[in-house]
């Protein structure tokens, strides 16, 4: 006697399974937060090993940036410099971009591409004049902020604006971030020879990194939620 085959339908834009769910053998009972997560808001993992694997791929990567990021601050000499300049370029290049498409909802993309492509020539440019012309600390330093000003007041502008439910975390950031922005304005000299105000705003920016990335993974499943409200309606 053949077995019923049941049909199963995935809406591959949401990211989520329409049909009779399944549930996948875990070898072991302790989930990720990412899986954590992505069970809350689907009610299964839809590839648990490839999750996995990509938080091993995380690790080692994240080993690679340490070891970047002590080699830099430990020797001060032109290319620890041109590499720390050029790292946080691209970083506050990045994540200006990230902010305008976030805070803006700017999901076409055309439109995507028109918003990025100015800030990457910005970005790209001042790299090669860094390394290749003039490594000049003033400069960097009102790009850095421009950009850095720039996105906060995009984020601060969103957040007042906003419905989401994490609205007081983005606050803080946006808050903090642009006080321990004047470590970086108003530099004073190392309290004991160890203390400047560069090393405070890399102590402040730690608490603040665990908030952002909270607050990143609360929009991520804010969305989603969103998403499978909207997809569920449209269903009926």
């Amino acid at each position: 006697m053949k077995s019923k085959k049941t049909n199963k339908k995935f809406d591959f834009k949401v990211f989520t399974e329409t049909g009779q769910k399944t549930r996948l053998p875990m070898v072991h009972n302790k989930e990720t937060d990412m899986v954590a997560m992505m069970r809350r808001a689907h009610g299964h993992c839809q590839n648990p090993a490839s999750v996995t694997f990509s938080v091993l791929s995380l690790a080692v990567h994240f080993h690679g940036w340490l070891s970047f990021f002590i080699t830099l601050y430990y020797k001060d000499v032109d290319i620890t410099k041109m590499l720390d300049y050029s790292s946080a370029v691209a970083v506050l290049g990045f994540s200006l971009i990230l902010s305008i498409l976030r805070t803006f909802d700017v999901r076409v993309e055309t439109a995507r591409v028109m918003v990025s492509a100015p800030v990457l020539a910005l970005v790209t440019t001042h790299v090669l004049c860094i390394n290749f012309y003039k490594l000049y600390y003033g400069w960097n330093m009102i790009v850095c902020v421009a950009m850095g000003v720039a996105q906060l007041f995009l984020w601060a502008r969103w957040v007042a604006v906003s419905r989401h439910p994490s609205n007081w975390k983005l606050w803080v950031v946006v808050i903090a971030s642009g006080l321990a922005m004047l470590l970086e304005i108003y530099d004073f000299p190392p309290y004991g020879g160890y203390f400047d105000a560069h090393s405070i705003w890399h102590l402040a920016t730690v608490l603040l990194t665990i908030l952002w990335w909270s607050f990143i993974r609360d929009d991520v499943e804010f969305r989603t939620s969103s998403l499978l409200k909207k997809s569920k309606t449209k269903a009926k």
